[in-house]
């Protein structure tokens, strides 16, 4: 499938679009959050700073494959059934939606919802069924998404709901330590391609970590786990102590070594302490390590406010190239594309500048 052009919808700060240059794919990225647009900037990646809500295809004319990974706090909310609610009334805008309801009607209707982010996760749908709907333009040739688990019931509506319109779809939970990334982190992701040829999602390349199991104990079929050693220059051992998720009970902070993978990278990781196996307290992650946790490459360039925000939100590109290889029908990738992700080649802003409004930009 080439030539292929990536819109990116909430594009963050370039994890998709990072896998996706080093595949000699070009993307574009929508994005409203000004720190990520710095520092997809300071990387040279086509960027339109601005809401996805006040574009469409039409705008992008250029991009023959959408992919996006749209805000799900809504659908995390503890207590209070906020997240089921707001799951239930996503799966019903999806069947109103494909129907072919008027837009006007479904913008009224979600303007009333309880958190006005909840639509937010259908705009990849929206973006996806104008494309089939306009005269114009061919439809998408190929469709990825990604989010946290909670999101998959979403991406099973989305599937069936596309595979009407004529695509073949995958989704599941797919979790990064099982294609190279040294950290445990579960991503439900649907990919979808054009036509009635078969497509699915990408199988592992790397052995599940398990705690308390010895590193290339498993499938050998698999290669071993990453480790957080493997991929940051600290000579030598430490321990990383965290209390995301323990409510704050100091008893329950969670403890990883350097030869195991990182725990889930999350918008707080900057408060995670490194300690030595002596308790001695050491210099906490860098912007560039926690990055390499993402793997991103080691000279990406964060730039602006909350990057630990930036670094937590975004996809992993190791994850991302294996699943734009397996959308496009492209197998596994090589070694080489993979130790490509180590680096990154720093580009003038200029060459790659869009104007906001992105339907004078042609691209």
């Amino acid at each position: 499938m080439h030539p292929v052009k990536i819109v990116d919808l909430f594009a963050g700060p370039g994890g998709l679009d990072v896998a996706a240059e080093k595949l000699g794919v070009a993307t574009v990225g929508v994005e409203w959050d000004a720190s990520a647009c710095l520092t997809r900037r300071a990387a040279g990646l086509a960027t339109v700073e601005g809401d996805v809500r006040l574009y469409g295809p039409s705008d992008f004319s250029k991009a023959n494959v959408l992919a996006g990974g749209p805000p799900c706090q809504t659908f995390t909310v503890a207590g209070g059934g906020a997240g089921r609610r707001a799951l239930d009334e996503v799966l019903h805008f999806v069947k109103r939606m494909v129907a072919r309801e008027k837009q006007e009607d479904i913008k009224r209707d979600l303007s009333r919802l309880e958190d006005e982010r909840t639509g937010l996760v259908l705009e990849p749908l929206r973006w996806a069924l104008a494309a089939i709907d306009d005269e114009n333009k061919d439809p998408y040739q190929a469709i990825i998404l990604e989010q946290v688990p909670a999101v998959l019931p979403v991406w099973e509506a989305y599937a069936a709901a596309l595979e009407e319109e004529g695509y073949s779809a995958d989704f599941g939970i797919l979790r990064t330590e099982e294609y190279g990334v040294p950290q445990t982190r579960r991503r439900a992701v649907l990919i979808a391609r054009w036509g009635d040829e078969d497509v699915a999602l990408p199988s592992p390349t790397h052995q599940p970590y398990r705690k308390g199991v010895i590193r290339g104990v498993g499938d050998q079929k698999l290669e071993s786990w990453m480790t957080m050693a493997d991929v940051l220059d600290r000579h030598s051992d430490f321990f990383v102590i965290s209390n995301y998720g323990t409510g704050g009970d100091p008893k329950a902070r969670g403890r990883r070594a350097s030869w195991e993978p990182s725990a889930t990278v999350t918008g707080k990781i900057f408060r995670n302490r490194v300690v030595s196996p002596q308790d001695v307290e050491l210099e906490r992650f860098s912007f560039s390590e926690a990055g390499c946790l993402q793997t991103f490459p080691a000279n990406y360039p964060w730039s602006g406010r909350d990057v630990g925000q930036q670094i937590g939100n975004a996809v992993p590109p190791r994850l991302a190239m294996h699943v734009l290889c397996a959308a496009f029908g492209w197998g596994t990738p090589s070694d080489d594309q993979l130790q490509s992700l180590k680096t990154w080649e720093l580009r003038e802003a200029s060459e790659t500048a869009i104007p906001h409004n992105a339907s004078q930009a042609n691209v």
